[in-house]
């Protein structure tokens, strides 16, 4: 099962950022950031598999797939995002976290914009 090596990998990493914490605490961000990065490659095959299927359902239900491939830019900017922040507030950079935040909120937004252009379209088209 992968969320038995997921959180192998993480408690793996809590425990020698534990250790590491008594002797070099300079290393237990890198200690982070590394056992973060091992379990977003983990997770490539999961999410790749849930991208295809979304595709085929679009593709199915004649849905404009541009529509689609926003919305997992979308959700990947929120995945990475939300990533990025919880290292920053891990380090104690709670200010470069609050941006990062911001940042990546801004991004979503610019990308929806074609979705809820042609959504209000529709509306004004059903409205009289």
């Amino acid at each position: 099962m992968d969320i038995v090596k997921i959180i192998g990998v993480g408690l793996i990493a809590l425990i020698i950022i534990i250790i590491l914490k008594q002797y070099r605490p300079e290393f237990t961000m890198y200690v982070s950031i590394l056992a973060g990065v091992i379990i977003l490659i983990m997770l490539v095959n999961p999410i790749s598999g849930i991208i295809n299927l979304i595709n085929s359902i679009a593709s199915r239900a004649n849905i404009n797939i541009q529509f689609i491939k926003i919305l997992i830019k979308i959700t990947g900017i929120a995945i990475l995002t939300e990533f990025a922040v919880s290292i920053c507030n891990d380090s104690g950079e709670t200010a470069i976290a609050s941006k990062i935040d911001v940042g990546g909120k801004i991004i979503i937004i610019g990308l929806s914009i074609p979705i809820i252009q042609t959504l209000m379209e529709t509306i004004l088209k059903v409205l009289p």
